[in-house]
């Protein structure tokens, strides 16, 4: 049975879900009371896995505090961070929900943290039964996956691993002190040592 204070902070983790999506689109107080339906607030320890690679996902997830981090290993087992999810973002295995296979990627919290777990076949159905959803999830995949793809796929290219920490700094100001640094180095693609370097230099 939960407590007053578990339910207030439920509410608010909804009330700030609601907020997020409707800043892309507002939803009917229909399709609201459709998506809620499907939708579970959960507690996640730090050093959780909330997706795991090799498995086949059933749902994403709705940030409402704490931070997770997003990574692969490559053929040696080394680990590359991808992308970092803090409160308001979005977090899952896309690519695995979407094709119904085993993910490769595995995401894991960096703090406890409070999140709204949605079910990935009801949103599907629902987000082709309403309009309203389809338009956010339109312009919240636009600025999110293939904007900030494009930057991140750039960024790699042009820029050398000072200018990208640089960048990662500006873009993420409020994560660089809840982050350990390794990982930090491991999403810019350098190794820590280079990373401490680079951070005496500037």
């Amino acid at each position: 049975m939960y407590d007053s204070k578990h339910m207030k902070t439920e509410h608010a983790a909804f009330i700030a879900l609601k907020k997020t999506i409707d800043s892309y689109a507002p939803l009917s107080t229909k399709t609201w009371n459709a998506l809620t339906a499907f939708c579970e607030f959960k507690t996640i320890e730090k050093q959780s896995v909330l997706y795991a690679s090799s498995e086949v996902p059933a749902s994403f997830a709705f940030v409402y505090s704490g931070l997770f981090r997003c990574f692969v290993h490559d053929s040696n087992g080394n680990e590359y961070n991808k992308i970092f999810f803090d409160a308001g973002s979005f977090p899952g295995a896309m690519t695995a929900l979407l094709t119904a296979s085993p993910s490769q990627l595995t995401i894991e919290s960096l703090e406890p943290s409070l999140i709204i777990s949605i079910n990935f076949k009801a949103y599907r159905e629902l987000l082709y039964a309403t309009n309203d959803l389809m338009l956010f999830h339109i312009l919240y995949l636009e600025k999110n996956w293939l904007l900030a793809k494009d930057a991140r796929e750039i960024e790699i290219v042009q820029q050398n691993a000072s200018q990208r920490y640089q960048q990662f700094l500006q873009d993420h100001p409020s994560l660089s002190s809840r982050i350990p640094q390794y990982h930090i180095a491991s999403h810019l693609g350098i190794t820590p040592t280079q990373l401490s370097r680079i951070r005496k230099k500037t």
